[in-house]
């Protein structure tokens, strides 16, 4: 039973084993009931007047939990006298799911991610995932802040790894939920090693990644007819070789740069003594999808020369490219440079 409802002042009788239960558990907690439970049949010997194994009836709701236990009997005394609901029972044993959350907005989460947090018992979770809301998507699951910032990494990989076995060999069902997909710029396949390596059953929720879907908040497409049939997605975390630069400027096409706001300048320098033109339009989408969402808009040769983004700031992303001339409010002087692109079908 999925609960958004707000039980405060309810009374919910659980049935099952304290493991297979405590989802459940969990979950009535975290709307608002005060939660009686009853780990097996043999603890309610019979049902007499308006009591059950001390338990006042006064219950508003009790839910059963297929725990394989054979609840029918008491359930068949119990209906009638309070509203009687089938709970699934929380997995036996632990288990590790890597989350994409996508480019950090609740609304682009995966139907598989919502699924996954809602039975998630622990979230170890990055400041770029969609966190603000985490207590009701888990209903009441632990939370864990193990986000990295620019210079500070708060929880070394390692220990986050560590906590992830930790808290999977205790039993638990862990989500680490990361920001974009797992695989893209993350470290989702060495947490999946670590998982693999602990003999811990570890699956992967791939996520809407941000070298797309941030671009598209601005109207921008990485590839579009006639104008590019190629995209390159870059990581701004360490500054290129020059060799990288020429081979990105060779390529043609559309780059895109995650968290590169620190190292932009240097690549967009470099691209320059690789020879792609000055006129080259360049984006960088602020905060994709949020409500204080900026774009702001240059060419490769004035904001190398005239400094047009230094006011950037991460989370960001930067796409290169003529497909940037299409994006919402791109300045008339940009929009309409070299290489007009009106004509370009969808």
């Amino acid at each position: 039973m999925i609960l958004d409802a707000d039980l405060t002042g309810r009374t919910v009788l659980v049935l099952g084993a304290a493991h297979a239960a405590r989802r459940a558990v969990r979950r009535y907690a975290h709307a608002g009931a005060a939660v009686r439970t009853v780990t097996a049949p043999s603890e309610l010997t019979g049902v007499a007047g308006t009591e059950v194994a001390g338990f006042d009836l006064g219950v508003d709701l009790v839910a059963a939990v297929a725990d394989g236990q054979d609840w029918a009997p008491v359930l068949e005394r119990l209906r009638g006298r309070a509203l009687v609901v089938a709970e699934p029972a929380a997995a036996p044993g632990g288990q590790i799911v890597l989350v994409g959350g996508g480019p950090g907005v609740e609304e682009l989460l995966t139907v598989a991610a919502r699924r996954a947090l809602r039975e998630a018992d622990v979230v170890l979770y990055d400041r770029l995932a969609p966190w603000q809301n985490l207590a009701a998507l888990t209903h009441g699951a632990e939370l864990v802040d193990v986000g990295k910032r620019p210079g500070r990494h708060a929880v070394p990989q390692d220990q986050i790894e560590a906590l992830m076995v930790d808290h999977a060999r205790a039993g638990r069902t862990v989500v680490r939920l990361k920001g974009g997909d797992p695989y893209v710029f993350g470290r989702g396949r060495e947490e999946l090693g670590a998982a693999l390596a602990a003999g811990i059953p570890v699956s992967v929720v791939p996520g809407v990644t941000s070298a797309v879907s941030v671009p598209a908040a601005a109207d921008i497409p990485v590839t579009h007819r006639e104008v590019s049939h190629l995209f390159t997605v870059v990581s701004g975390h360490a500054p290129l070789s020059d060799a990288e630069h020429e081979h990105l400027a060779g390529l043609g096409g559309t780059i895109v740069v995650l968290m590169g706001v620190g190292t932009l300048h240097h690549l967009l320098a470099g691209l320059r003594r690789a020879g792609l033109a000055a006129s080259t339009p360049v984006a960088v989408v602020e905060r994709g999808y949020r409500i204080d969402q900026t774009t702001t808009y240059s060419t490769l040769g004035a904001a190398a020369a005239r400094g047009t983004l230094a006011g950037c700031a991460n989370p960001a992303v930067v796409v290169i490219g003529e497909v940037v001339r299409l994006g919402r409010d791109c300045p008339a002087e940009i929009a309409s440079a070299v290489g007009v692109l009106a004509g370009a079908g969808a």
